[in-house]
This record gives structure tokens, sequence and C-alpha cells, in this order.
């Protein structure tokens, strides 16, 4: 069974907004040389490789990857 908590892991209180910060996370989570990129690389390659060992591989580095 699984159930869904759509709760934070550690709570966090931001006492004053830093926009520069967040663009420097945001910039490595989404960006063009950012983990998600990055993530979606090793799924697309997976559908290309011709080794089924290797396509787990590369399944399972682009699912690490993108949490």
């Amino acid at each position: 069974m699984f159930v869904y908590e759509k709760k934070l892991q550690y709570p966090v209180k931001v006492k004053t907004p830093n926009p520069k910060l967040a663009a420097v996370i945001i910039s490595q989570y989404g960006g063009p040389d950012g983990e998600l990129g990055a993530s979606l690389r090793y799924l697309s390659q997976r559908y290309s490789m011709p080794y089924a060992e290797l396509k787990g591989l590369l399944t399972d580095i682009g699912t690490v990857g993108s949490r």
C-alpha cells in the first residue's frame, strides 16, 4: 500500500527571502547543466542502448539523479 503525505522531511523556517540564492539553486537543478538535464539525458540514452544490463544501469542513474 502506498500512502502519499505532502510534508517536508525537515521543518524549514524562512525568515527573509533571498532571490540570489534562489536563482543559484534553480540554475543548479533546472539549468542547462543542472541535475534535471543530466537525469533526462541518461533516461533518453537508455532507449538507444543495445545491452539490457546497461539499459538498467542508465535507468537507475537517471532516476536516482532526479530525486
